[in-house]
């Protein structure tokens, strides 16, 4: 089975660049194969769960790119089956470009980061936003936070197509606060025991 996510992006014009800079054989081996890459495994799933963070990038009909940073509770983005993802919108800053963009062109791309750990994973997909007034409670309850009090005001499904993870080489370890403080505990715990 071919790669996915390669057969969707090694468009010719790509694969001569890659052939211009010499790495043509090497995204020829990955695009034959390592695949199939079209639904999540249980590898993607538990990544996705631990994010707090992504960016997703939409299309307008102008033609400009245009990506958008999401935000939440560990785990706001749900892994609702092997092809679908989905989360609650919450209220920002009510310039909508992304919603706007789906809108007219439903598909996107995701890239999720794992900072200290220098993971990323990248995502192909069709994604559909729902007024959460004109959605089901089933619905709603697939992607609320009980514990976090913002109001939904749209609900987000990405159906995903294709996925693929990128080398750590140049991610920058970087800590959130509750990471740094951990890490911290930790250090000086050894250090009270390494004192004894």
């Amino acid at each position: 089975m071919t790669h996915r996510f390669a057969d969707i992006t090694f468009t010719d014009s790509v694969k001569s660049i890659q052939e211009h800079y010499g790495s043509r054989a090497q995204n020829d081996r990955l695009q034959n194969k390592f695949g199939p890459n079209d639904q999540l495994t249980a590898r993607e799933t538990g990544f996705i769960e631990l994010r707090d963070t992504f960016y997703i990038a939409s299309v307008s009909e102008t033609g400009w790119p245009y990506v958008q940073h999401r935000g939440g509770p560990l785990g706001f983005l749900r892994v609702l089956g092997p092809n679908q993802l989905g989360y609650a919108d919450f209220r920002g800053n009510t310039q909508l470009v992304s919603v706007g963009n789906l809108s007219k062109n439903d598909r996107c791309s995701l890239i999720l980061m794992d900072y200290p750990n220098r993971h990323r994973l990248k995502l192909l997909g069709h994604m559909r936003v729902e007024d959460a007034r004109s959605v089901s409670s089933e619905v709603i309850a697939q992607v609320e936070l009980p514990d976090y009090k913002a109001r939904i005001e749209r609900v987000a499904f990405i159906d995903v197509v294709a996925y693929d993870w990128n080398c750590p080489q140049h991610i920058t370890r970087r800590y959130t606060e509750a990471e740094f403080s951990h890490r911290e505990s930790e250090l000086r715990r050894k250090t009270q025991e390494t004192a004894k």
